[in-house]
């Protein structure tokens, strides 16, 4: 009875153990095979599908753009008005500009665009996906020798980079418009003298960090997403669960990818 407890310990931890690497194995496949076939493409073996991407960047993208606005619009406004009290302790308010453009650049603005589109689109493409392995769909494809890794997976992937690296941009923009909305306005300090600092402060590598970590998640959202939907199994309840999965797995390795990135541009000294 006293091994009962810490068998049924290890029995699971082996079982999550087992789920991630069937993950991580699963996705990186995944990847690889929607790489070759982008490859082929760009060779001109194949045809790339322009208006399927056209089509996936408009329903991924276009539509997530209001809420990314909305929600680093108010990220911005969150950090002015947090910072503004310590700062004003020294005299530092126009510091508000110098902090906002870097954490934003660097860090909040992929990341928060990322998390955004994860809930507003990674969860349709594992849905959509699923739906169409439920109702036999991608077995008519292969019935008639078409890959559904290229017409399926492929525009989805090169749609969520394109979308998330120009969400970004927004975002970056978005967020220090607010900030700066906010700083000038209420905590006296002038346009000029924020303008002033914010381009001082930031630097070409500020800007080229945040994208490198905006296409390496946005990948890292369609294949989870595309993953999560073509393995679905079980029906209504299986595309469910791949929807969920997909959030949450998402949004987990953003986070810890965001933390290794920042570690290794610390130590090349790119921060």
């Amino acid at each position: 009875m006293s091994w009962a407890l810490p068998r049924r310990l290890i029995a699971e931890l082996g079982r999550r153990t087992l789920g991630m690497l069937s993950i991580v194995g699963g996705t990186t496949l995944l990847a690889v095979n929607t790489m070759t076939w982008l490859f082929r493409s760009l060779r001109g073996d194949v045809r790339l599908g322009r208006q399927a991407i056209s089509a996936q960047i408009v329903r991924i993208g276009t539509r997530s753009i209001g809420i990314v606005l909305v929600v680093s619009g108010c990220i911005g406004l969150i950090l002015a008005m947090a910072m503004f009290p310590p700062l004003e302790q020294f005299g530092q308010q126009a510091s508000i500009a110098n902090i906002v453009a870097i954490a934003i650049t660097r860090e909040l603005g992929p990341m928060i665009s990322a998390i955004v589109l994860t809930g507003f689109a990674g969860a349709s493409i594992a849905a959509e996906l699923g739906t169409m392995v439920v109702g036999e769909e991608i077995e008519a494809l292969e019935s008639h020798a078409l890959n559904p890794i290229r017409f399926l997976v492929l525009p989805r992937l090169i749609a969520t980079v394109v979308s998330l690296l120009v969400l970004t941009v927004m975002a970056d923009i978005m967020a220090i418009l607010a900030s700066a909305i906010v700083t000038t306005t209420a905590f006296g300090v002038s346009w000029q003298v924020y303008i002033d600092n914010t381009l001082t402060e930031l630097s070409t590598m500020d800007f080229m960090t945040g994208m490198i970590k905006a296409a390496t998640f946005a990948t890292m959202l369609a294949g989870l997403a595309c993953y999560n939907g073509l393995k679905v199994s079980g029906g209504a309840a299986g595309v469910g669960k791949a929807t969920t999965d997909t959030v949450v797995q998402t949004i987990v390795s953003v986070i810890i990818v965001d933390m290794l990135y920042t570690a290794v541009f610390l130590q090349l000294g790119w921060t």
